[in-house]
């Protein structure tokens, strides 16, 4: 069963991103027990329970390149009133430097060591070695972050797609079909791994949601056969960085928030976390949360109205 082929969820009360989630559950990790979805208006109902806010970035603090509204200023109260507030978020595509702008632009005060992302996930995960890569992603947006490694970009040429010993699905706010299409002939003529930047299948934006590189990879995925390793939400490893840099065990103390039971809330489970999901932004605004809790079987603390 493909992306966006599920049989138990209805697309007029979810929508196809959620349907795209449900037809990969044997590629996500388990859900846990869950919580207990009790209702808040925003992060200040709950800011005492919690010593650590770990956000999602998009349908939390912002929507493509517009911040939601109140967040900046949400955000700051908990950072003033002494909370430790990460951004954990699967945006690979972007090196570092452009997302802090970016936040800092949007009136967000994040250091840049608080920012912790899917693409630090992949590159901490990846052995330096000689692995010759090709690499999904916006070569408008250069190489910084990826110096230590032997790549070259997907395009159009496909010998370099039969010449790379594997690759890394980082961006693909540039991919086409063409390009998806010269990826899985490759695998299907000679398999190779495949490392996966950014989970998620799509992310909210104004006009809509886009796809996003864990949308490509589950589809090459159910095309040739080969098992794409991923990294980022909902996955142990970005969790693992953020307890190297807090500098303590994740446990209840620590809430997860999100706009994405398949990422953001299934992922802060696997760690351990408490959860809150965020309804009114992202993935969810259109959608009945309730039915969608129901029916993913995937259940938060919290549920949020707005950040």
């Amino acid at each position: 069963m493909g992306v966006g082929q599920g049989t138990r969820s209805n697309h007029l009360t979810h929508g196809p991103i959620f349907d795209g989630y449900e037809a990969v559950r044997n590629r996500l990790p388990k859900a846990g027990a869950g919580g207990a979805c009790r209702s808040a208006r925003d992060l200040s109902d709950i800011a005492d329970l919690y010593d650590v806010f770990l956000l999602d970035a998009f349908g939390v603090l912002n929507i493509g390149e517009t911040a939601i509204p109140d967040a900046p200023g949400r955000i700051a109260d908990l950072q003033a009133a002494g909370k430790r507030v990460l951004v954990v978020s699967n945006a690979a595509g972007f090196p570092q430097t452009k997302l802090m702008e970016k936040y800092a632009r949007l009136g967000f005060d994040f250091a840049s060591e608080d920012v912790i992302t899917s693409r630090k996930a992949l590159l901490a995960a990846l052995q330096p070695d000689s692995t010759y890569w090709g690499v999904m992603a916006n070569p408008a947006l250069g190489r910084e972050d990826l110096e230590g490694l032997s790549f070259d970009f997907l395009e159009e040429d496909a010998q370099v797609y039969a010449a790379v010993d594997g690759f890394l699905l980082i961006g693909s706010g540039i991919w086409t079909e063409t390009r998806q299409v010269l990826l899985e002939e490759a695998l299907l003529a000679n398999p190779r791994p495949v490392h996966v930047g950014n989970p998620d299948i799509a992310a909210p934006r104004e006009s809509g949601a886009s796809r996003e590189p864990g949308y490509w990879a589950h589809r090459l995925a159910d095309r040739t056969g080969v098992s794409p390793v991923f990294h980022g939400k909902p996955y142990l490893g970005i969790y693992d960085l953020v307890a190297q840099h807090l500098g303590r065990r994740l446990d209840r103390r620590v809430v997860m928030v999100g706009d994405s039971l398949h990422t953001d809330v299934l992922g802060g489970q696997v760690a351990g976390v408490a959860t809150a999901l965020i309804t009114s932004h992202g993935l969810l605004r259109d959608a009945d949360p309730d039915a969608a809790i129901c029916d993913s079987g995937i259940r938060p603390d919290h549920i949020l109205a707005t950040t």
